[in-house]
């Protein structure tokens, strides 16, 4: 590890989503995982797909971070007590709650949305991370203080062409706003992080793989849309704005949503 101060020394953090999408990138909650635990954090890194979570231990240990894997479901009520208690059991305490998982695969407009897809996708984007904070949060109001980051996206602000994302995700702003109020009497800060395009296995594996075009070609067509020199973020813009909101520089920062977007959301007319 280096010898630089570590913004997250001593710090315990849960980082939901910390495997990813195969592909030639990294995604943003194994890149958030890494650098947390590049600051000093011992990280939980829970998933739903066990390997891919080992996979980000694997690098993390080969950095000389502490860290383990954690396989979870957080549309599963018990799953998510279940990885709070775990946390707990593993490093006594829970310091930062990392909510990272999201989905827009299967999304529509309205009049050809099929409702199981609609379902699908606020259970994953919303419920998930309502049940994570649920547990999570008895334990930061008895430690008298937490910082809980959830990823939303500039879907929830910006024009948007389906529908149960963007609604998820205007749903998280919500939740992140009702959380901070509703928390902060106890020391714990609650922010939502909103990225825009980034180039990340997620979005470029699946729109490569429906549009049946070469991957050169999303990239050339997601780049045009970003105002900042034309080019999108990587998992990391996203993973030095959660470490930021992370760390006790943002000791005074709560019920904000951060947009990681190259000024995307910001463009008017």
């Amino acid at each position: 590890m280096r010898e630089l101060r570590m913004r997250l020394r001593d710090k315990v953090a849960i980082v939901i989503g910390a495997g990813q999408t195969p592909g030639e990138t990294i995604g943003n909650g194994r890149a958030t995982a890494i650098l947390f635990a590049r600051e000093g954090a011992k990280v939980l890194l829970v998933d739903c797909h066990l390997e891919s979570a080992l996979e980000t231990e694997e690098m993390i240990k080969d950095e000389g971070g502490v860290c383990s894997s954690f396989k979870a479901d957080i549309t599963s009520e018990p799953d998510c007590e279940a990885i709070t208690d775990t946390c707990v059991e593993r490093y006594g305490r829970i310091d930062i709650l990392h909510n990272n998982v999201g989905k827009s695969e299967g999304d529509r407009e309205l009049s050809i949305l099929p409702q199981e897809n609609w379902r699908e996708i606020i259970d994953l984007n919303l419920k998930g991370m309502y049940l994570t904070c649920k547990y999570t949060l008895p334990i930061m109001r008895g430690q008298g203080k937490g910082v809980i980051t959830n990823i939303s996206s500039i879907a929830s602000i910006c024009s948007w062409e389906t529908l149960a994302y963007k609604t998820s995700k205007a749903a998280v702003n919500a939740l992140t706003h009702h959380l901070a109020m509703t928390n902060a009497k106890y020391g714990i800060r609650c922010n939502a992080i909103l990225p825009g395009l980034m180039d990340t296995p997620m979005a470029i594996e699946r729109r490569t793989r429906e549009q049946k075009v070469d991957k050169s070609k999303i990239r050339e067509a997601r780049n045009a849309l970003v105002p900042l020199g034309c080019k999108m973020g990587t998992a990391w813009d996203v993973a030095y704005a959660a470490l930021f909101l992370a760390s006790d520089e943002a000791k005074f920062i709560t019920g904000v949503n951060l947009p990681v977007d190259g000024g995307q959301s910001a463009r008017i007319g």
